[in-house]
C-alpha cells in the first residue's frame, strides 16, 4: 500500500514537473515573440538592450531608442500563470487578460497628472419584454478633478479619441518617472502591423504631451 502511495506521488510530482516545464515553455515563446513586433515596430530606431523574466508569467525588457522621442523606456509582458495550474484556473476565473505595458521617460516633463482608464459596460434585458429600446451613443465623457480644462490636456485626449486608443486598457502621464505608461491586451498585438499602430500612437502622445511645452 505504502509503495502504491509512493508511486502516485512521483507520477503526480513528474506530471506537475512536466506541465510546468512545458508551459513555461509556452509562455517564454509568446513573451519573445510579443518583443520581437515591438522591437520590428521600431523601424531600426530602438533595440532591445536587455530582458528578464521575474517570473514564469512576466517578462521585462528595457529598450533604447534612437529617437528623441523616449528615454529609459522599458516594457513589461504579463501572460496568464500557466505553470502554475490553480494560479491558471484563477487568473481565467478572475478573467485576467494577457497584457504589455510601455513605460518610459519624455523630453518634456508633463506639467499634469492624467489616468484615462478605459472600461465598457454592456447590458440587456432579463425579461421577454419584446417593448423597444431607446438607444444613445454618448460622445467621450471626461471626470477631473480639475476645477477648469486646461489647453495642454486637449491634444492628448484627440489623440486618445481619434486614434487606435479604443484598444489600450490604460494609459497614464505624471510628472515623475515613468512620464508615460500604456497598457494594451496582448492580443491586440497580434502581429507586427498592430505592434506597428500601438508604437505610432505611443509617438502621437508623447507629441501631444509636449506640444504645450514647445
Amino acid at each position: 500500500m505504502g509503495r502504491l502511495i509512493l508511486i502516485d506521488g512521483l507520477a503526480a510530482a513528474a506530471s506537475l514537473a512536466l506541465w510546468y516545464f512545458l508551459f513555461s515553455r509556452y509562455n517564454r515563446k509568446k513573451g519573445a515573440a510579443a518583443l520581437r513586433w515591438v522591437e520590428a515596430a521600431c523601424s531600426g530606431k530602438a533595440q532591445i538592450t536587455d530582458a528578464e523574466w521575474t517570473s514564469a508569467s512576466r517578462l521585462r525588457a528595457r529598450l533604447r531608442f534612437l529617437s528623441r522621442w523616449f528615454h529609459h523606456a522599458q516594457v513589461t509582458v504579463r501572460l496568464r500563470p500557466r505553470p502554475v495550474p490553480v494560479q491558471w484556473l484563477l487568473s481565467l476565473w478572475r478573467k485576467q487578460r494577457e497584457t504589455l505595458t510601455f513605460e518610459a521617460d519624455l523630453d518634456f516633463v508633463p506639467g499634469f497628472n492624467l489616468e484615462v482608464v478605459r472600461h465598457r459596460w454592456m447590458t440587456h434585458p432579463r425579461t421577454k419584454d419584446t417593448r423597444e429600446w431607446s438607444i444613445s451613443r454618448p460622445g467621450p465623457v471626461v471626470l477631473t478633478t480639475r476645477s477648469h480644462w486646461t489647453q495642454e490636456i486637449t491634444p492628448l485626449v484627440n489623440t486618445l479619441m481619434t486614434s487606435r486608443g479604443h484598444n489600450l486598457v490604460s494609459v497614464r502621464f505624471r510628472s515623475q518617472s515613468p512620464h508615460i505608461a500604456a497598457t494594451v491586451p496582448l492580443d491586440a498585438l497580434c502581429d507586427q502591423q498592430a505592434a506597428v499602430e500601438f508604437m505610432g500612437m505611443l509617438r502621437e502622445l508623447a507629441a501631444g504631451a509636449s506640444t504645450h511645452q514647445q
